[in-house]
C-alpha cells in the first residue's frame, strides 16, 4: 500500500510540475553559459552536423541571441553597433567569422559618428524576408545604431515566407509583429507548428530543452577551437552552365507581379527598425557566361525576373526614402563557392570595401 501511494504521490507531482511548466512557459533558454563560462558566437547557432561542427540549428530565439556574442556585455560609450541581418551568405557558409562581412568590417576599424564601429553578424541561412525580420524584431533589443540587411530576389516569393524550419516554429512572434507592426502573414497555414498543452509540458517540449542544453555542451568544443560549421577541403562549385527555363518559381516572363512578392515583410523591417537608419543592400551575385547565360543570370534567376526586381527596388527606395545600395554586379564569378550567393573570403572583402565608407557616413 505504501509504494503504491508514493507510486501516485509521484506519479501526481510529475504531472503537476508538467502542468505549471506548460502554463508558464519558462524561457530556458535565456540561461546561458555563452559569454560566462565560454564566449559568445560570433554568428547565429546553424548546423545539420554537430559532431563535426559543434554547433546545431535550434529554434529558441532566446536560447539562439544568448548564444551569441551581442548578448555578452552592455553597449559601451564608445561602440557604433552595426547589425547585419541576411541569409546564409551574411552568416558565412563556408567562411571562417573572422572571413564573413562583419568579421572583415570589424577588422577595418572603421569609426561612424565619431564611435568605433563593432558589426554583429546575425545572418541566418533560408532565404525568407520574413525570417529576417522575425531575427531583426529580436535583435533590437540589443540598440543597433544601423541596421544592414542584405538580400536579394530569392528571398521575396510569398510562398517562401514561412518555409524556413525558425519561422515556422515562432507562430507566437510573428503573431505579435502581426498585430504591432501590421506583418502579412496567414496564422493558419499549415507550416506553422502549433504547440497544444501537451507539446508545452515538459515531456512534449523535450527535443526543444534537449537541443538547448545541447548547445551549452558544444560551447566547450567551440571555445576550443572556434570551429562552427563543417569546411569541406573539396565541394561543387556554383553553377555555371544552366537550363534554358524562364521561370521563378511560378512566374512566368514577360511580367514579375509585384504582388507575388512579400514586400510587406521588407516594410515591416523598415517599422521595426523605427528610428534606427536602416541600409537595405541588394546582395552581390554570380553573373554566368556559361550555357544558357542569355537566359538566366544563375540557378535561381531568370534574367527577365531580376531585372524587374531590380527596378521595382529602385523605384520602391526612391518613393519611400530608403537607404538603398545595389551590390548585384559588384563580385566577379570567380569569387563565388558553392551557390550564386556565397562568397570567397575576397568577395566578403570587396563588399566589406564597398559597405564601409557608407557606414563611416551615417552621421553626416
Amino acid at each position: 500500500m505504501k509504494l503504491t501511494n508514493i507510486i501516485l504521490k509521484g506519479l501526481s507531482l510529475f504531472i503537476i510540475i508538467n502542468l505549471i511548466f506548460a502554463v508558464w512557459q519558462p524561457k530556458m533558454g535565456q540561461f546561458s553559459l555563452y559569454n560566462v563560462i565560454f564566449p559568445g558566437r560570433e554568428r547565429l547557432p546553424f548546423g545539420e552536423n554537430s559532431a563535426q561542427a559543434y554547433n546545431l540549428s535550434l529554434f529558441d530565439l532566446d536560447a539562439m541571441f544568448a548564444s551569441h556574442v551581442i548578448s555578452a556585455d552592455q553597449k559601451l560609450d564608445n561602440e557604433f553597433r552595426v547589425v547585419l541581418i541576411g541569409d546564409s551568405s551574411v552568416w558565412g557558409t563556408l567562411l571562417k567569422p573572422e572571413e564573413t562581412l562583419a568579421g572583415q568590417l570589424n577588422s577595418a576599424n572603421i569609426s561612424a559618428c565619431g564611435k568605433n564601429v563593432r558589426a554583429y553578424n546575425l545572418g541566418y541561412p533560408t532565404i525568407s524576408l520574413t525570417k529576417d525580420v522575425l531575427l531583426l524584431s529580436y535583435g533590437m533589443k540589443y540598440q543597433p545604431d544601423l541596421i544592414i540587411w542584405l538580400t536579394t530576389l530569392e528571398a521575396f516569393p510569398v510562398e517562401k515566407q514561412i518555409a524556413s524550419p525558425i519561422v515556422a516554429n515562432n507562430w507566437e512572434t510573428l503573431n505579435s509583429l502581426q498585430s504591432r507592426f501590421g506583418l502579412e502573414f496567414d496564422p493558419h497555414d499549415n507550416a506553422f507548428v502549433q504547440k497544444d498543452l501537451w507539446d508545452k509540458t515538459i515531456v512534449g517540449n523535450r527535443r526543444a530543452l534537449a537541443d538547448v542544453i545541447r548547445l551549452q555542451i558544444y560551447g566547450e568544443m567551440w571555445a576550443a577551437t572556434g570551429v562552427d560549421q563543417v569546411y569541406p577541403t573539396d565541394y561543387e562549385r556554383a553553377q555555371i552552365d544552366l537550363e534554358a527555363d524562364e521561370k521563378f518559381h511560378e512566374a512566368e516572363p514577360p511580367t514579375l507581379e509585384i504582388n507575388s512578392l512579400a514586400m510587406n515583410a521588407l516594410e515591416t523591417g523598415v517599422r521595426i527598425a523605427g528610428d534606427v537608419p536602416i541600409m537595405i543592400v541588394n546582395e552581390p551575385m554570380l553573373i554566368s557566361s556559361g550555357k544558357n547565360s542569355d537566359i538566366r543570370y544563375n540557378f535561381f534567376y531568370p534574367r527577365w525576373a531580376y531585372d524587374q526586381y531590380r527596378d521595382m527596388m529602385a523605384k520602391l527606395s526612391q518613393k519611400n526614402q530608403w537607404n538603398y545600395v545595389d551590390l548585384w554586379n559588384l563580385v566577379p564569378a570567380n569569387e563565388f563557392t558553392n551557390s550564386a550567393i556565397h562568397l570567397t573570403p575576397t568577395g566578403e572583402r570587396q563588399v566589406a570595401e564597398k559597405l564601409a565608407p557608407l557606414i563611416m557616413e551615417t552621421c553626416k
